[in-house]
């Protein structure tokens, strides 16, 4: 089954057991996934589904952090409970340790010296790691293997 007819199973079992907090996740998420196939006419595959999902993740983020700052701890609760439903569409994330090795592999084949290389890495590393590391971590690996 894919990701995308996970999706709406799992909707559908929410509507049956009244779970409006996860059914109102679902829908936004659902909603995203048919406003990028009507933008740009493609059907999603399970790739492009983990990409949204990792794009209302890190709304989600933003959202928790900017509402803690603002002392609204009621919202930042409510995203945090959205967070946590869109995280069990993810794929296991992998350790810094083996993001780490990952990226030094991609280094070695594509023969980067330093920092000027930094681009064509990160474009190796994304579509390699998509999905399957958070990206701010993975950036943050390019660039000690870069450095050293």
């Amino acid at each position: 089954m894919s990701l995308k007819d996970q999706i709406t199973e799992d909707m559908k079992n929410a509507m049956r057991a009244k779970d409006s907090e996860r059914l109102g996740t679902i829908r936004l998420l659902t909603a995203a996934m048919k406003q990028k196939e009507v933008d740009e006419r493609v059907v999603l595959d399970d790739t492009m589904v983990i990409a949204i999902v990792d794009k209302l993740i890190k709304q989600r983020k933003d959202s928790i952090e900017a509402f803690t700052k603002a002392d609204r701890m009621d919202l930042a609760d409510k995203e945090s409970a959205e967070m946590k439903v869109l995280q069990a569409y993810l794929p296991a994330r992998l350790s810094a340790d083996e993001v780490a090795a990952e990226v030094k592999a991609i280094v070695a084949e594509l023969g980067a010296t330093g920092p000027s290389d930094m681009g064509k890495v990160m474009g190796a590393v994304k579509t390699r790691l998509a999905g399957k590391a958070d990206m701010g971590q993975v950036s943050a690996a390019v660039k000690a293997a870069l450095a050293s």
